[in-house]
């Protein structure tokens, strides 16, 4: 009952005319900006995420949730008319979406995606009201061990479970603890990798990083493979789904949502595995599978849901663990440290009023999106014809005024260029880009809880073991260790009793 109640004072804050303002503003830019092509949520939240500085903290996050679902919403607009999906999560909405807007039904692929995306955003919000705050209370029992064995389970799972190596997964988490060390250690007041630099005593931005990795370097690898004229872009109409459609469509939408929202709040779970596992369970489940590979509509309304579930999902453990699962909650965790707020158990305590804020506008956020996105189709179709050259160079440019706007330091211009070319690099050699983010953020963190871990136990390795939790994790890390040598030693065991 004290959840409704907070919920609703949280909605009288956000009714106000200049934060539905915002709030408008927010939708409007997020999805205008997801919906060009190469640039996924992930992108649109970081490139975005300069122009919320100077605000007030809870008309920001008003504002910085409009862009986060916003840029949900965009990405399935490249994926169905360009199949261009902005991130791997979008990849199988394009697998069916492209090939209903090649046999003339873009209209209707649009359309259930949006409607996917707001019944999915809606439930999921929902959850995300009624789940949050008992992860809280159990997040409260917590010790230091047991968050320093949370965050290496979140270490583990998004470099060998989520990536196609785990070398490379390990090789972008270290280098992202190496980023995230940078700075004077808060124990000993040692500088450390500083190289001698006053300015990198405070360490490097996350929001620096997060613009450089994601913006400059998506920006530069799209722009080296792809060519100056703009791509071919299937006429839209209005959005409409006839009597046919909806019945094909609403049962998707809800199984896509049951999938996506126990993904988006796992550590390292992400939205590739519940998209393409609804894709996979719509398939199986259809009453017309030859339509399946030629343009099936729940082939783009489960996934499309289980997308946006599974980002309602991601901020259930950011809110109230400080963890982020997937690239966008890594951004948004940056955001909240932007303006001082630690997320965490604490934050419903100390930051209520800007929490269930935040929670209601994700829902008049989704609102908007729909009303917007079913008429304005077309115009966003229409963006998608800007000339590439002027496209990232605009994305260059928003990105070096928001990273200067963070301190006001032109070496931070320098640390961008030189974060850009990481990323272009990383994507060049198949290293992925999340472990870095998570490494940057989580890595302080592990290390200071680490550290009490080890004071409490006067320096005996015992202490990093706390209660039965730790002991769960850890079991379950060196199963996804060891996974890969067992599965190699029981397969042939199979074959032979085959």
């Amino acid at each position: 009952m004290d959840n409704l109640t907070h919920l609703l004072e949280g909605f009288a804050h956000v009714v106000t005319p200049l934060n539905l303002l915002v709030a408008l503003i927010g939708v409007v830019v997020g999805t205008a900006v997801g919906v060009l092509p190469g640039i996924g949520p992930a992108m649109t939240v970081a490139l975005l995420l300069p122009v919320t500085y100077g605000m007030e903290p809870t008309r920001a996050f008003i504002m910085f949730a409009g862009i986060y679902y916003g840029g949900m919403y965009g990405g399935s607009t490249t994926s169905i008319l360009l199949n261009t999906p902005g991130e791997s999560s979008s990849v199988v909405t394009a697998i069916e979406g492209n090939k209903m807007a090649k046999a003339g039904r873009a209209a209707q692929a649009l359309a259930t995606a949006a409607i996917g995306s707001f019944v999915a955003g809606t439930i999921g919000t929902l959850l995300l009201v009624l789940v949050t705050p008992l992860v809280v209370t159990f997040a409260i029992s917590l010790g230091a061990p047991d968050y320093f064995a949370i965050m290496m389970l979140a270490f583990i799972a998004v470099t060998a479970v989520l990536g196609t190596s785990r070398v490379r997964g390990f090789a972008s988490l270290l280098l992202g603890l190496v980023i995230g060390v940078i700075g004077i250690d808060a124990v000993t007041g040692q500088q450390r990798l500083t190289l001698g630099v006053p300015q990198l005593a405070d360490g490097v931005d996350v929001v620096v990083v997060a613009v450089g990795i994601f913006a400059v370097g998506e920006a530069l690898w799209v722009a080296a493979h792809l060519r100056r004229t703009a791509g071919g872009v299937i006429p839209v109409g209005r959005p409409w789904m006839g009597r046919e459609d909806w019945r094909r469509s609403w049962k998707p939408w809800l199984r896509g949502t049951a999938l996506g929202f126990p993904f988006g709040a796992l550590p390292a779970g992400g939205a590739e595995i519940p998209t393409f596992l609804s894709y996979m369970a719509e398939k199986r489940m259809t009453r017309h599978p030859e339509q399946f590979g030629r343009g099936a509509i729940e082939g783009v309304a489960g996934p499309e849901a289980a997308n946006n579930a599974s980002a309602a999902g991601t901020l259930v453990p950011m809110l109230a663990i400080g963890l982020p699962t997937n690239a966008v909650a890594a951004v948004m965790l940056a955001a909240f440290e932007s303006y001082g707020i630690q997320p965490g158990p604490l934050l419903f305590e100390r930051e209520p009023d800007l929490v269930w804020t935040l929670i209601a506008s994700l829902f008049i956020g989704n609102l908007l999106l729909l009303v917007l996105n079913l008429p304005l189709a077309p115009a966003w179709a229409k963006l998608l014809r800007i000339p590439r050259p002027y496209l990232y160079a605009g994305i260059l440019f928003f990105a070096s005024m928001g990273a200067y706007a963070v301190n006001a330091q032109p070496l931070d211009l320098l640390l961008l260029l030189l974060l850009g070319l990481l990323g272009f690099g990383m994507r060049r050699f198949g290293l992925p880009v999340l472990p870095l983010i998570v490494g940057v953020i989580l890595g302080p963190r592990a290390e200071l809880q680490g550290r009490r871990s080890l004071q409490l136990s006067g320096g005996d390795l015992s202490g990093l073991l706390g209660g039965a939790l730790s002991y769960m994790i850890y079991a379950v890390i060196v199963l996804i260790l060891l996974w890969p040598l067992v599965r190699r030693l029981v397969e042939p065991m199979r074959a032979r009793t085959a």
